[in-house]
């Protein structure tokens, strides 16, 4: 009782007290996917940031990719309780429990911070006969399976909804699509480089080396009006016969059972990184949509995310079990 009168007088409380929770060793950024996929992208950023403002003493980028998210998700699961990991966290846990590829869920994890909202990309590798995603609808509308689609990391998440949703819409019959899934985004745009798959679904971050070297064209993006600056070129898919839009977004999960101290830590530690001119840039460059909120706030956006997606996916045909 002494003690809490003295910090009173003070004008502190215990929960100002009890927010005073640091690192004792180096934080782990898990990404989902492999090196150069966007998570990879978007935790390198993160990392990159925290380390040269020093917001956060020291941090490294570890990539678990495969089986969706799923190696990822159980390896933070590996650590309750202990702050010193972190998951770069995308609409794909939710798709995954609602196509019934995975069980982790929310609940299991601690919300940290939403970061940032984006767009879906369809490429083609340069010289291909699809000049416009008007010609890819019309192909698909023939015959569903002419062309294979590659999307990461997982069948039925977000990146497979930015490219399922546009031709669903207009009238393509996407049960029958030819669709390859791959550990990142950065191997699917590769191998579309390469000639390996016709078509990639994918966020801007990783198109943009292949796109800046000429090797592959942007036909469609998933926003509901035109990009400003160079990508103002690209028109959307209500301009070109299938009248939706689509977001996705990234945000950051601790493991279950983190203390308020900890919370309010990376509460810190986020809205701080938010606010540097750094992430505004990285945020410009990659035509993020910057959407901070903290974890309270975050939990809130995703939980109604994860409904809006049920909402979809079961209207695409793509939800296989009840959650």
């Amino acid at each position: 009782m002494f003690l809490l009168r003295f910090l009173a007088c003070l004008g502190l409380t215990a929960t100002a007290v009890a927010a005073e929770w640091r690192p004792e060793k180096h934080v782990e950024i898990i990404s989902t996917v492999a090196a150069g996929g966007n998570q990879d992208i978007a935790a390198r950023s993160v990392q990159r940031i925290w380390q040269e403002r020093r917001i956060v003493p020291t941090s490294v980028v570890n990539n678990k990719p495969g089986g969706g998210g799923n190696i990822a998700y159980a390896y933070l699961n590996q650590h309750p309780r202990d702050a010193h990991y972190v998951l770069m966290l995308a609409p794909t846990m939710f798709t995954n429990r609602i196509t019934g590829s995975s069980t982790a869920q929310l609940a299991d994890y601690t919300p940290l911070a939403m970061l940032f909202n984006e767009n879906i990309f369809i490429s083609v590798k340069a010289d291909s006969p699809i000049k416009t995603g008007r010609d890819l609808i019309e192909r698909m509308r023939r015959d569903p399976s002419a062309l294979s689609v590659a999307v990461a990391s997982a069948l039925g998440n977000h990146i497979h909804v930015g490219i399922a949703l546009p031709m669903k819409v207009a009238g393509v019959d996407i049960k029958k699509m030819k669709v390859v899934a791959f550990k990142s985004s950065g191997e699917s745009l590769t191998a579309l480089a390469g000639g390996h798959v016709d078509i990639a679904a994918s966020t801007f971050g990783t198109v943009l080396p292949h796109l800046t070297a000429g090797r592959v064209r942007v036909i469609a993006v998933s926003a509901a009006q035109r990009l400003p600056g160079a990508l103002s070129v690209v028109p959307t898919w209500k301009e070109q016969g299938a009248d939706t839009a689509f977001t996705s977004w990234r945000g950051i999960i601790g493991a279950k059972g983190l203390s308020d101290a900890q919370i309010a830590y990376y509460d810190q530690a986020f809205s701080a990184l938010a606010a540097t001119d750094e992430w505004k840039k990285d945020v410009e460059k990659n035509y993020w949509v910057n959407n901070y909120q903290p974890s309270r706030e975050a939990g809130r956006y995703w939980t109604a995310q994860y409904r809006e997606l049920e909402e979809l996916l079961t209207e695409l045909g793509l939800a296989k079990k009840a959650n």
